[in-house]
């Protein structure tokens, strides 16, 4: 009998105290939250704003009055760099303008940084570039500063690609992950954990018996929408790494209050579900591109499902769960059984390279 090597075993489920990165850190989940919060705030020290949004809301003289900056920067390594429904191009694109939009901006300038690997093909550049300008062009924001940098082949997958967006949020808008209240509900605008499993249905060989397209997509006309109505919101975010249950659990951490799904009223598409139980992944934890989950005053609920079903990008919109004052600080699913399960943050990283 051979003797086992032990060194050559992987964890799917990375140890929390490695030495080094692995790929549980770049996943939004719990080691992406300890790397940010161990490491990089206590090294950059009184230089950092500690908020953790989706973007920087900033007081900036000269605006109109009450107004204020919201700047936000992203960086995008999904492979394939083409799937299903997009590409690294509108995705970088899209997500960044809703990086915007969570804060209530109205998205205006963006930058590109191109970091390209040495023997990459120049029609898939170009293809990624046509990509980027039409994104931005549907989405009414100007390309206005970029930069390219090429590395060894072999460095690199081909394109990575940085984005940064500038926008203006207007004077009376106040969103953020702290002013969840017992009492509010908990909206998503539609099907939840199609953009990762687009992209997993591109790789090696997977195929799931139906096309999975992403729902990556702009949302800040559906978030003007919502914000037209006089409604005040109190929490916006787009659930893209680490999934829907990554973004509930920050929003639960930061305000304090304890988050109760109904799990029958999750709208996850059957073959969504069907992937993830031949994967073994929670729906949950799958990223999305194309979804904002919005948390609302309950007794304007089914004002602002009206206004989101109203919109193209929020024709599948429902209440999905109430924000309590019991466990707070966690998230819970009623099953329907009747019992109730912690939906806790991923610790590593379910689909690796996704956005």
């Amino acid at each position: 009998m051979n003797e086992l090597d032990f060194d050559g075993w992987v964890c799917p489920t990375p140890l929390r105290d490695t030495p080094t990165i692995v790929m549980g850190h770049g996943g939004g989940g719990a080691m992406s939250a300890e790397l940010v919060e161990q490491l990089f705030l206590p090294a950059f020290g009184g230089a950092a704003r500690a908020e953790l949004g989706d973007s920087a809301v900033l007081t900036v003289p000269g605006l109109a009055a009450g107004a204020r900056l919201a700047f936000s920067t992203d960086t995008f390594v999904v492979r394939p760099m083409f799937f299903p429904g997009g590409s690294i191009g509108d995705l970088a694109v899209n997500g960044t303008v809703n990086d915007l939009a969570m804060s209530g901006a109205t998205p205006l300038f963006l930058s590109t940084a191109f970091i390209l690997a040495e023997g990459t093909a120049l029609t898939d550049i170009g293809r990624i570039a046509t990509a980027v300008g039409k994104a931005a062009g549907t989405a009414g924001v100007q390309l206005v500063t970029g930069d390219t940098k090429v590395v060894d082949s072999g460095s690199g997958d081909g394109v990575y690609l940085n984005t940064a967006g500038i926008g203006v949020v207007p004077a009376g808008v106040e969103i953020g992950p702290r002013r969840a209240e017992v009492g509010d509900a908990v909206l998503i605008s539609g099907d939840i954990g199609v953009h990762g499993i687009a992209v997993m249905s591109c790789r090696d060989g997977l195929e799931f018996g139906t096309t999975v397209e992403s729902d990556t997509a702009a949302l800040h006309g559906l978030v003007a929408e919502l914000l037209g109505t006089g409604v005040d919101v109190h929490v916006l975010r787009d659930p893209t790494r680490g999934g829907v249950a990554a973004t509930l659990n920050e929003i639960a951490k930061a305000s304090r209050v304890g988050i109760e799904l109904v799990e029958r009223d999750l709208p996850v598409p059957a073959e969504v579900r069907d992937a993830c139980g031949l994967l073994g992944l929670d729906p949950l934890q799958v990223a999305n591109e194309g979804k904002v989950v919005a948390i609302v005053p309950g007794d304007r609920a089914e004002e602002v499902l009206t206004v989101m079903a109203s919109h193209p990008l929020g024709r599948g919109a429902r209440r999905i769960g109430t924000c309590v004052g019991e466990h707070p600080r966690m998230v819970v699913a009623r099953t329907g059984l009747g019992g109730t399960r912690v939906v806790d943050l991923p610790i590593g990283e379910q689909l690796p390279r996704i956005c």
